[in-house]
């Protein structure tokens, strides 16, 4: 991933913490509380400062609409189900993901200072963002973050005919010393639906076995493409159900089964996780846990690249850097989201922040 920062035709250039706060202004104007709408705006501006631009400030008017509609509670009453020591069950009370997943991560991270490994299970939340971001923020403090979700059926499964599992993402931070955290954030699908959506707007064809149509033909074709493939095929698509084992099931929320039943309730959207917090300390040394994670890295990033590669990176690594520079210089913001932004601006009596280019 490279990035300058230089927005291309039909951006604009704003400073994060300027989008940082028309993002919670216009959060908190639809019906969040002002410390939720600050936690949901720092998701979305951690993900747009890594040019995870899918599920960056884009994200706004979506949220917005599933606000409007009732489909997320703004005033949530989160409660805590103690299962142990080092488990416990949050129910989210449709909270918006952002909210309900921080909490879990803290919560995690609070548990495993005293367990060594804790586990949070996040039951009846509501789209969870980039998950990269909770794991991340359990790395910061020194700790393993693992985070597994699984939300809506909207991908294929092999073998079966139309939509069958969810697009359910797996991320895991690792803490370094003098490297920024190792962060895998991934979904068990080829490509994602957002993905889909911009192919279709820009008139670009999608990549060969990414997509099908509804009856789940192969398609790169981005306006007959309703759904994204699973990445490997069995491989994703096995992952994704035991991701619903291991957030939905276990919680006793289950989607999978809802879904493909024939109450129509079971088609009301909601998504489930689970949040792992693990100590190095309770393992051994933890300042030789980390150098030892430098050294594996050191040693990674000394290979001999291939010929046609710009270097040899691990994950989160590339995406780490374009955050820099972009905390620095601004976050390029896409026309139509900007409008979009500026709309409900204007829409709420929410100032909107000089452009820096």
């Amino acid at each position: 991933m490279t990035d300058t920062s230089t927005p291309r035709p039909g951006q604009v250039l704003v400073a994060a913490d300027a989008l940082r706060g028309l993002a919670a202004a216009l959060l908190e104007k639809g019906g969040l509380g002002p410390e939720h709408a600050r936690t949901t705006a720092d998701v979305f501006v951690w993900a747009a400062l890594r040019g995870i631009d899918s599920h960056g400030t884009a994200r706004v008017p979506a949220y917005l609409e599933l606000l409007a509609k009732g489909v997320a509670n703004a005033r949530p009453e989160i409660t805590l189900e103690s299962g142990g020591t080092a488990v416990a069950v949050l129910d989210a009370d449709r909270a918006p993901g952002p909210v309900a997943l921080t909490a879990a991560a803290e919560e995690a991270v609070t548990r495993a200072r005293a367990s060594g490994v804790a586990a949070v299970g996040v039951r009846r939340t509501v789209h969870t963002g980039a998950i990269g971001y909770y794991v991340s923020k359990i790395a910061e403090q020194g700790l393993i973050g693992l985070a597994f979700v699984a939300g809506m059926p909207n991908m294929g499964y092999t073998g079966v005919k139309g939509a069958a599992v969810a697009t359910s993402p797996l991320a895991v931070a690792v803490p370094a010393r003098s490297h920024a955290p190792l962060v895998l954030d991934m979904a068990t699908a080829t490509i994602a639906l957002g993905r889909i959506r911009q192919a279709r707007a820009n008139g670009t064809a999608l990549p060969e076995g990414a997509a099908a149509t509804a009856d789940g033909t192969s398609t790169t074709d981005p306006q007959q493409a309703v759904m994204p493939l699973p990445l490997g095929g069995a491989k994703g698509s096995g992952m994704s159900l035991a991701f619903e084992l291991l957030t939905g099931v276990l919680v006793g929320a289950p989607i999978f089964t809802a879904f493909h039943s024939e109450d129509p309730a079971g088609r009301e959207h909601r998504q489930n996780a689970l949040i792992v917090a693990i100590d190095p300390a309770a393992f051994g040394d933890a300042a030789a846990f980390t150098d030892a994670v430098d050294a594996t890295l050191d040693t990674l990033k000394a290979l001999t690249p291939a010929d046609a590669a710009v270097g040899v990176f691990y994950p989160g690594e590339r995406s780490a850097a374009v955050a820099a520079t972009r905390a620095g210089e601004g976050v390029p913001v896409a026309a139509k989201v900007w409008r979009e932004l500026t709309g409900s601006a204007a829409a709420f009596g929410v100032t909107v922040p000089e452009v820096l280019g």
